[in-house]
């Protein structure tokens, strides 16, 4: 083979692996970071852009997620119904409250590009507010994730 060639990666060349990350007292922002690049498959020596070669990841205590400053109060999240008028704002305070699963999914969804390969990444996310997980089959390894400035 010349050494000059590029080897580009295809899907089947990888073996995904399931990944356990506890969020609880896990600063958001940085927490969304670290699963982006694991959905990405960016952790990997033969990582290509435009294939879809990351792993599965199993996010717990999404509810017990923390956020810096007074983003509790001011961050707000936007969404339109499609009509006149139809738009609503929900703080981060509300949504942690009701739905704690879309706050990780909305940070990890906005970090992932934005193409036909986004829907496939996010669907390799699974976010749950308690301890529990239905994916005990798969044998996820726990991963400790050490963010700077994280309260831990």
């Amino acid at each position: 083979m010349n050494p000059k060639t590029t080897i580009s990666a295809k899907a089947s060349d990888f073996d995904r692996k399931w990944y356990l990350i506890d969020a609880e007292d896990q600063i958001l922002g940085r927490l969304a970071t670290q699963i982006a690049d694991i959905l990405r498959g960016k952790n990997k020596v033969n990582f290509t852009p435009h294939v879809d070669c990351g792993d599965y990841v199993i996010v717990i205590n999404a509810d017990k997620v923390q956020l810096t400053g007074k983003k509790l109060d001011q961050k707000k999240y936007k969404r339109h119904s499609g009509y006149l008028g139809g738009l609503k704002e929900t703080s981060a305070k509300e949504m942690l409250e009701k739905h704690p699963e879309r706050v990780i999914e909305h940070a990890v969804r906005g970090m992932l590009p934005k193409n036909k390969l986004q829907k496939k990444f996010m669907n390799k996310l699974k976010v749950y507010s308690g301890n529990e997980h239905p994916h005990e089959a798969q044998q996820p390894e726990v991963l400790e994730i050490v963010t700077k400035g994280s309260q831990s």
